[in-house]
């Protein structure tokens, strides 16, 4: 059993063997999206979220171990490593434990305390810690040499030892830790000369803040670092000075005389020069993790919700990038997201009445949808393009298609179009299939998150990646028509397998079943076992290869069709038959009931797609600039992002209003994303309007 599956299964609540056989798939090489999709016998039914939760704590888990080995070696060379002390470091799995444990052996900077030993005064320390010497300042006297000018000066450098030892001991920091971890306040103050700054001006909350640490949520502690960072802000991390100065005493200094008065203003100089700024920056730093994390997971939950939003499908769109100055980037896409034809069309502050240009354009190609951009100018072209009356007009974010027009990907797509047929085209793609599009950007570009900018980007990137992952291959992938950056987060690919499927595609033609996968270059065994459940081949002889059923299960479809004396493709298309298959006849040692349930899911719809239907959406005629807005008004909305402070929804005047989580429903609401999903279409009421600083209130309250 892995050593580490006990540690995981406390932390997480999962049961050990659990725990143990999800490690042993992931060291074998299996995917999140295989093991929870493919291996719920193995896991006891671990779902996607638990599999995710398992494999992160594995790798911090890991890299813990790692740190320890380094520690570990460095103290054996030191020659100070003794058996209780390696067992100690070897049992520990909390890093703020670990670092307590090494400091006293960590390699460190020359500081006073050192400079103090090397003028031999360490057994001085010794004498006044132990405070039995009645005079001290006579003992200090046989420490006066050439690099020690009198008796001062001796009991000046024994008192950094011991602030020194003092500030090292874990006990002192615990107790320290403790304080902050109670008490801790955090507090802000603007930096006095940046005061009237027009950029400051958005910290204004912030210029005289304060407020516990351990109920700072993390969009305000998040705030409170960038505008710090960006030299608007004093930050600071504070608890009771006194109070820790004095339980720490209490623990040293014992009685009263000379060597006990030295003792207690050295335990003071510890904590204020090297234990509490050292403390600080730790809460600091375990703070900004917290928050960090919690931004991540906010940012995680949109961009999943996101991808994961309703597409149309394959349908000839005509895509519209608008824009006032330069006017409105018009393209064609026909219904497998090729480019047809482009142009630009004046920007119409009104509708005519007749549709504008749009309408020959669209009567010309035969469109069925059209996907209108929601930047600048998008409420006015919506509203031109609605006129075509039997064409529906979806409004669609652009967020980060200009990243994608720029991008390597898109140049590669488009080499002869410039960067406003690419967005163009981009806004189109985005309503046919959401996913497909979106997996061509940075998700950092898609604009659904908070503070991602400030975040630690190693993690956001490894969560945003993750989800992206997952969300492919919950729906599947068309592997005839999906792209290099679709198939590159398919299960078992990557960048190299998925530009090899693309190869021979190009080279030999549409796959015709999912054996045929195992000519691509390099798509071995253990990679076509990771990849095939998640690649459709709709049209192929076997019905199955167009289904989320895996190849190493087809034998038990076909047994079951066998026993009903019928073929495959009419269990698939019988429901009557299906109804009669006793499920509990085909568990062997490898298939178990929750194998068989999906299987039995996938032959009565297969391939489903899970993201819904795309929805139209018109905004209220009444309103098309901020101050059209009146208080009480209720208007429909869409919501574009989502934090954890609550819902910003578009109520078509170019400018988001903000429905504050005390404002969404008429209970309490934890998480906003129990009560709204991003793009989900909502009716709100005008609380406020501060035109000047272009900020709108909004309620979903009903009372």
């Amino acid at each position: 059993m892995n050593a580490l599956a006990k540690i995981i299964a406390n932390q997480t609540a999962i049961r050990l063997e659990q725990v143990d056989a999800t490690l042993d798939l992931l060291d074998a090489g299996c995917t999140i999206p295989f093991i929870s999709r493919y291996r719920k016998e193995a896991t006891g039914n671990l779902n996607e979220v638990q599999v995710a939760t398992i494999s992160d704590l594995y790798e911090k888990l890991k890299e813990l171990q790692k740190r320890k080995d380094t520690i570990l070696k460095t103290i054996d060379a030191q020659g100070k490593l003794t058996d209780a002390l390696r067992d100690r470091i070897t049992q520990c799995w909390d890093t703020t434990e670990l670092e307590d444990i090494y400091m006293p052996y960590k390699p460190r900077r020359r500081t006073r305390a050192q400079v103090a030993r090397e003028q031999g005064l360490e057994p001085l320390a010794t004498l006044i810690i132990l405070q039995r010497e009645p005079h001290p300042e006579a003992a200090a006297q046989r420490y006066v040499k050439d690099d020690v000018a009198d008796a001062a000066a001796a009991l000046k450098g024994a008192q950094d030892i011991i602030a020194e030892d003092v500030s090292m001991d874990e006990g002192s920091r615990q107790t320290v830790r403790k304080a902050f971890r109670r008490e801790a306040v955090i507090a802000s103050r603007v930096v006095a000369k940046k005061k009237d700054d027009d950029d400051a001006q958005k910290y204004a909350d912030y210029f005289a803040f304060s407020e516990e640490l351990r109920r700072c949520t993390s969009h305000r502690l998040l705030a409170l670092r960038r505008g710090e960072a960006e030299g608007f802000l004093r930050v600071t991390i504070t608890v009771d000075d006194e109070e820790c100065i004095s339980r720490l005493k209490r623990h040293y200094v014992h009685g009263s005389g000379p060597c006990q008065t030295l003792v207690a203003d050295a335990v003071a100089d510890s904590y204020s020069r090297l234990i509490c700024p050292s403390i600080e920056n730790e809460f600091a730093a375990l703070s900004k993790e917290k928050a960090d994390d919690e931004a991540i997971e906010v940012f995680r939950t949109n961009l999943r919700q996101l991808l994961l939003a309703p597409p149309l499908g394959q349908k000839r769109v005509m895509g519209v990038d608008p824009g006032i100055r330069t006017g409105c980037k018009v393209v064609v896409l026909d219904a497998q997201g090729n480019l047809l034809y482009h142009t630009v069309c004046p920007y119409m502050k009104a509708p005519d009445g007749k549709g504008g240009p749009y309408v020959a354009i669209a009567r010309q190609w035969k469109v069925e949808a059209i996907a209108c951009g929601n930047g600048t100018g998008s409420r006015e072209t919506a509203d031109v393009l609605r006129q075509i009356s039997d064409i529906p007009t979806y409004v669609v974010s652009e967020d980060g298609a200009s990243i994608y027009s720029a991008s390597e990907v898109a140049r590669e797509e488009f080499p002869n179009e410039d960067v406003t047929v690419r967005g163009a085209v981009s806004i189109g793609r985005r309503l046919m299939d959401p996913l497909a599009e979106l997996v061509k950007i940075d998700p950092k570009s898609i604009g659904v998150g908070q503070y991602q900018h400030d975040v630690d980007q190693t993690k956001l990137r490894h969560s945003l990646d993750q989800t992206v992952e997952l969300c492919v291959n919950a729906v599947g992938v068309n592997v005839n028509t999906a792209s290099k950056n679709l198939l590159t987060y398919v299960s078992g690919l990557g960048p190299t397998l998925a530009q090899n499927i693309v190869d021979y595609r190009r080279e030999h033609g549409a796959f015709t079943s999912r054996q045929e996968l195992k000519k691509v270059p390099r798509l071995g065994p253990a990679a076509f076992t990771q990849c095939a459940g998640f690649l459709r081949i709709p049209g192929a002889k076997n019905p199955l290869d167009a289904s989320a059923v895996h190849p190493e299960s087809y034998a038990v479809v076909e047994h079951m069709a066998a026993d009903c004396g019928c073929s495959v493709s009419d269990l698939m298309k019988d429901p009557a038959t299906r109804s009669r298959i006793d499920l509990h006849r085909y568990v062997t040692k490898t298939v178990g009931m929750p194998t068989l349930n999906d299987i039995m899911k996938e032959l009565e719809k297969p391939g489903l797609d899970p993201r819904g239907k795309a929805e139209t959406f018109e905004f209220d005629p009444r309103v098309h600039t901020i101050d059209d807005l009146v208080t009480g008004m209720e208007l429909p909305g869409i919501v574009t992002n989502i934090t954890d402070f609550g819902a910003f929804v578009d109520v078509g005047v170019h400018q988001d209003g903000l429905v504050h989580i005390s404002q969404l429903a008429n209970r309490y609401v934890k998480n906003p994303n129990d009560v709204v999903k991003l793009h989900q279409h909502v009716q709100v009421k005008v609380l406020d309007v501060d035109r000047r600083r272009h900020r709108i209130s909004l309620t979903m309250r009903t009372e």
